[in-house]
């Protein structure tokens, strides 16, 4: 039998994941300065497979605006230098013998507006997730006391305590799409 901590342990876990997804997706939109993680969606045909580039190449920073990968294996600097060419990032690799340099070209302002929208999605996308399982949660409790398993007082303290779960989580997506923000319109 569930109760109506197991309920709201749940709800609180599941919106922590949520949260979670958000950062994932919002390390992945580019912003002026050059950050690793923005490779993380491209992979690389290695032998036959595709593969995560970060399973054959180290990621990493040379300064503010460029990025450099370098291939564990040298005929692999080719392909690698082929797959970030052609992802949709919009960047263009310079291949210096075994070290590739990915520079981060300026954003235009209108690029930048476009991924402050992109930013503003993504979160409500996560709000959206977050008041998910809000409701799911809220109709755990409704049939915990439809079988008679908890009272309608509990039923409403819960609501309560799980509203605040579910508001403390929006607030942080706001918080984050705000920084993301600040960070992609910065020249």
């Amino acid at each position: 039998m569930t109760s109506i901590a197991d309920i709201q342990k749940n709800a609180q876990t599941r919106m922590d994941q949520s949260i979670d997804a958000f950062k994932q997706s919002l390390s992945r939109i580019r912003t002026g300065r050059a950050n690793p993680a923005l490779l993380d969606s491209i992979t690389v045909e290695y032998y036959g497979n595709r593969v995560p580039l970060s399973q054959v190449a180290t990621v990493s920073l040379l300064d503010a605006r460029t990025i450099s990968v370098q291939p564990w294996e040298k005929p692999m600097a080719a392909k690698v230098e082929k797959a970030i060419r052609e992802s949709d990032l919009g960047l263009n690799p310079a291949n210096m013998g075994g070290l590739i340099r990915v520079p981060m070209p300026p954003m235009s302002e209108e690029r930048r507006r476009e991924m402050t929208r992109l930013v503003r999605a993504e979160g409500e996308n996560a709000k959206v997730a977050v008041r998910n399982q809000r409701r799911d949660a809220n109709e755990a409790i409704k049939k915990l006391v439809k079988d008679k398993e908890a009272t309608e007082d509990e039923q409403k303290r819960a609501e309560a305590d799980i509203q605040k779960i579910t508001d403390k989580h929006v607030a942080e997506i706001d918080k984050m799409v705000a920084e993301k923000e600040k960070e992609v319109m910065e020249v």
